[in-house]
C-alpha cells in the first residue's frame, strides 16, 4: 500500500451546503475502496463453497474473476500509471503475485491475496477518511447564517460568507456566533470551549473579543465582525492543517526514495527465488509459488506507511487543540528542538501594557495629569502597544485626544509630534537622553527617575518638549498566567531553561524572568541581534525553538530550526514566517506541542521496528521454510493495518492530555 495522505475536505462555493452534506463520520459504504473491497469479498465468499463442494469450474470460475477484477483492477490501474512515469509502485507488485498465484493454479490463493489486500486498502482509507473527518468537522462548529442588523436597525438572515468587517450581528440566547468580532452592547457567558480550551463558559461584555463557533449563553449580544469568514479563527485552523496535509515528513521522503530501489531490488530477488531452485532441477510450480509468496512478503507496505498517519495525526490533534502546524516537516522538527528562545513582550507577557507611574520632573512646571496630556499627543498617532497602554490611560483619566502634526516614527527610539508650537518626543531614555544631558540639568535626574522605573520591572519612558525633559512614564506588562508553569514545562523536556530574547531594558527584563526560573537574559536587542543570538545556539549544535509574536521577532523565527507565533496578538510577518502559530494564545501549548511530536517521532520508530519485523521474519520462513501462501498475505497485509492503526491513537483526546501532561 503507498503511504495515506490527509484528504482535505471539498471546498465548495456555497459553505451552508457543504455543512449540510458533509456527516460527522465517514461511512465506510462512502468510500470507493470499502465498495470494491466489499464486492471482492462477496463473490469470494460464494465462489469458495462452490468450488469446496465439488460444483463445475464454470459455476465458481467467472466469480473468483469478478473478486480479482473487484479488488484488483483499481491498485492495478494505479500501478499501471504509475509505471508509466517510469516509477514501480508496490500495489501493482500485489496483482501481479495474486495473477502468478492463478497462472500456477492456485486460484483460491491469489483470490484471497486480492481480497486481503483490498481489505487492507479499505480500512487504510477509512483511516484517513478519519483524520479528515477531525479536521472537516471544525467546519460544523461555524453557523451556516447569522443575523445581520442593518444600518435602520432592521434584522437581516445572510450566510456568514456575505459578512464584511465592520457588520453588526445579533447573536441571540443560545446561538452559535456566526463571525469573530468584538461586543458592542450586551453581556452573556460564552461557551468557547472548541477554541480556546476554556472548561467554563467565559463572561463577555462590550469590548470582549468572540469568535465565530462559540455558543452564546443566556444573553444577547450585538457584535461588530472584525474578520472576514475566510479569515475567522476555525478557518485558518482547517486551512493550515489541510496545507500541513498535504506535506511529507523528511523521514518519509527518506522511505519513498528508498522504496524505488528497493521495489526494483525485490523483482530482481524474486527472479532469483523463481530461477535458481530451477537450476538445480526443483518442480516449475513450486519454484512460482515460493516466489509468489516472497514477492507478497516482502513487500514494503508497512514500512512505507509507517510515518504519516502518526504526524498527521498530530497535526489533526494539535490544530483542534489551537496550534496549527504548517507541515509534517515541522511537525518532526518540533520533536528534535534542544533549546528553546522566548520574547518576553506578547509572549511571555500578555503583550498589553498599562502605565503604572507619571513621574513630572522637578521644574517642569507641570503635574501627572498635564504630563500624560503631552505624552498623548505624540503616542496618539502610534500603533506600538506602549503607545497604546499612554492613550488608554489617557482615556481613563478623561483626557482629550488630539490630533497631532508632523508625526514620525523612528524604530528603537520613539516617536515625535508638533503642537501647539511645541516639539513634543516620546521614547526611550537611553537614545533621547543622549542628545540633552549635556545641556540640560534635568537630563540627569531624568535618568535617576528612569534607573528607578527599569529597577522596579518597569519600561520607562521619557517626555521631553522642545528636546528638554519634561518627566517620565512608567510602563509594565502583566506576566501570561501559565508562563512559569510553560518555562517549567520547557526545562524539563529541553534539558535546559529557556533564554529571554527582548528589546526591552536589561533590568525590567531580568526583574521578570528571574520571576519564572529564566536565567539567560538578553536584553537591549533589535531583530539583528536575536538573529545573532539564535544564529550562535544553532552553530554550537543546538536546535532552537524561538516563540515570539512581533514585526521584530519575524526574523529570528526565521532563523531559528523551528519558530512558532503566538496567533492573537501576533503580527501578520510573525505569522507567516512561522512554522507554527498558538492561535489561542496558550503560552503552555508549547511544550504540550513539543511533547506531542516527539510522541509522533516515537511511534514512527515503533511502527518502522513493527513492519521490519514482520517482512523479517515473513521473508526468512518463506527462504528457509515453506510459507503458505494465504498465512504470508495474512502477514503482510495485516502488519500494514496494525502500523495504519498505531499511528492514528494520536487523533484522540488522550494524546494531547497526556502531552500536556
Amino acid at each position: 500500500m503507498t503511504s495515506a495522505t490527509l484528504a482535505p475536505p471539498t471546498r465548495g462555493q456555497d459553505t451552508s451546503a457543504r455543512e449540510r452534506t458533509t456527516p460527522r463520520g465517514t461511512r465506510v459504504l462512502a468510500l470507493p475502496e470499502a465498495r470494491w473491497a466489499l464486492a471482492a469479498l462477496g463473490f469470494f465468499l460464494v465462489a469458495l463453497p462452490l468450488q469446496l463442494t465439488g460444483a463445475p469450474a464454470w459455476a465458481w470460475g467467472p466469480l473468483y474473476t469478478l473478486a480479482y477484477a473487484a479488488g484488483g483492477w483499481e491498485p492495478g490501474w494505479a500501478g499501471l500509471q504509475a509505471l508509466r512515469d517510469k516509477t514501480l509502485d508496490v500495489d501493482l507488485l500485489m496483482v501481479v503475485a495474486a495473477l502468478g498465484a492463478a497462472a500456477i493454479g492456485q486460484v483460491t490463493d491469489g483470490a484471497l491475496l486480492i481480497v486481503i489486500f483490498a481489505t487492507s486498502g479499505a480500512l487504510e482509507a477509512l483511516a484517513t477518511a478519519r483524520t479528515a473527518d477531525s479536521v472537516r468537522g471544525l467546519f460544523d462548529l461555524a453557523p451556516a447564517t447569522a443575523t445581520r442588523l442593518t444600518a435602520t436597525g432592521d434584522e437581516e438572515t445572510v450566510t456568514v460568507e456575505a459578512l464584511t468587517v465592520g457588520d453588526t450581528i445579533l447573536v441571540r440566547p443560545g446561538e452559535r456566533v456566526g463571525a469573530d468580532g468584538r461586543v458592542l452592547d450586551g453581556a452573556s457567558a460564552v461557551d468557547q470551549a472548541t477554541i480556546t480550551g476554556e472548561p467554563l463558559p467565559a463572561a463577555k461584555a462590550v469590548g470582549d473579543e468572540v469568535f465565530a463557533g462559540t455558543l452564546n449563553g443566556t444573553g444577547a449580544l450585538r457584535v461588530r465582525v472584525e474578520r472576514d469568514a475566510a479569515d475567522s479563527v476555525i478557518a485558518r485552523i482547517v486551512r493550515m492543517v489541510e496545507e500541513a496535509s498535504e506535506t511529507k515528513a523528511p523521514t518519509q521522503l527518506f522511505i519513498e526514495k528508498v522504496e524505488q530501489r528497493y521495489s526494483l531490488g525485490m523483482v530482481a530477488a524474486t527472479l532469483a527465488v523463481f530461477l535458481v531452485p530451477l537450476a538445480f532441477g526443483a518442480a516449475p510450480t513450486g519454484s512460482l509459488l515460493r516466489a509468489m509468496t516472497f514477492m507478497i512478503v516482502a513487500s514494503p507496505c508497512a514500512v512505507v506507511l509507517a510515518t504519516m498517519p502518526p504526524l498527521l495525526s498530530a497535526i489533526a490533534n494539535a490544530g483542534r487543540h489551537g496550534v496549527l502546524v504548517k507541515s509534517a516537516v515541522v511537525m518532526e522538527r518540533l520533536g528534535e528542538v534542544d533549546a528553546v528562545a522566548l520574547d518576553k513582550t506578547g509572549t511571555l507577557t500578555e503583550g498589553t501594557p498599562h502605565v503604572t507611574d507619571i513621574r513630572p520632573l522637578a521644574g517642569s512646571g507641570l503635574d501627572e495629569r498635564e504630563l500624560l496630556a503631552l505624552a498623548v499627543v505624540a503616542e496618539h498617532p502610534s500603533e506600538h502597544p506602549l503607545a497604546r497602554a499612554v492613550v488608554e490611560a489617557a482615556r481613563d483619566q478623561g483626557l482629550a485626544l488630539p490630533v497631532a502634526e508632523e508625526f514620525t516614527s523612528t524604530p528603537g527610539i520613539g516617536v515625535t509630534a508638533t503642537a501647539g508650537g511645541r516639539k513634543i518626543s516620546v521614547g526611550a531614555p537611553a537614545r533621547l537622553l543622549a542628545g540633552v544631558r549635556a545641556g540640560d540639568s534635568r537630563a540627569a535626574s531624568a535618568a535617576v527617575v528612569a534607573a528607578e522605573l527599569e529597577d522596579g520591572g518597569r519600561t520607562a519612558v521619557v517626555v521631553t518638549v522642545d528636546g528638554v525633559p519634561a518627566g517620565l512614564l512608567g510602563i509594565a506588562d502583566r506576566l501570561r498566567a501559565d508562563a512559569d508553569a510553560t518555562v517549567s514545562a520547557l526545562t524539563a523536556l529541553v534539558g535546559s531553561a529557556p533564554l529571554l530574547l527582548t528589546g526591552d531594558n536589561p533590568r525590567a527584563a531580568a526583574r521578570l524572568a528571574a520571576g519564572v526560573g529564566i536565567g539567560d537574559v538578553r536584553a537591549g536587542l533589535l531583530p539583528e541581534d536575536k538573529v545573532a543570538a539564535v544564529r550562535e545556539l544553532e552553530d554550537s549544535g543546538r536546535k532552537v525553538l524561538v516563540v515570539g509574536d512581533g514585526v521584530n521577532d519575524a526574523p529570528a523565527l526565521a532563523a531559528a530550526h523551528t519558530g512558532v507565533a503566538m496567533g492573537r496578538a501576533g503580527s501578520d510577518l510573525a505569522l507567516e514566517t512561522a512554522d507554527a502559530v498558538i492561535v489561542r494564545d496558550e503560552l503552555r501549548a508549547v511544550p504540550s506541542v513539543i511533547a506531542l511530536s516527539r510522541r509522533a517521532r516515537g511511534l514512527v520508530v515503533q511502527n518502522l521496528v513493527i513492519a521490519g519485523l514482520f517482512v523479517a521474519g515473513l521473508v526468512a520462513w518463506d527462504l528457509i521454510g515453506t510459507l503458505p501462501l494465504p498465512l504470508g498475505v495474512a502477514g503482510h497485509e495485516g502488519s500494514t493495518v496494525i502500523v495504519g492503526l498505531n499511528g492514528l491513537r494520536l487523533l484522540r483526546e488522550a494524546a494531547w492530555r497526556r502531552a500536556a501532561e
